[in-house]
């Protein structure tokens, strides 16, 4: 997510603000196996999507107060 937000500053540039990222990633980052099993398609997988944007969209404005300020696990180590 912090890496989202990053690339959110840089919107500028990019029109990638916090919303337009949330529209991309959201399938991928809350894929959601409902909508893979029972085929959805049209309205309800429309639906389905908007609501995932939205729920990443609120994770990206609101970074700090979720994840807070510390350093992401394993950053700056090679593994």
């Amino acid at each position: 997510m912090r890496h989202l937000l990053r690339m959110a500053a840089h919107s500028a540039r990019t029109n990638m603000h916090a919303r337009n990222l949330a529209i991309v990633w959201a399938p991928n980052l809350l894929r959601s196996r409902d909508i893979e099993a029972s085929g959805f398609n049209g309205t309800a997988a429309f639906m389905e999507v908007r609501v995932q944007s939205i729920v990443v969209e609120f994770i990206l404005t609101h970074v700090e107060q979720l994840f807070g300020d510390a350093p992401l696990r394993g950053a700056g180590t090679a593994r």
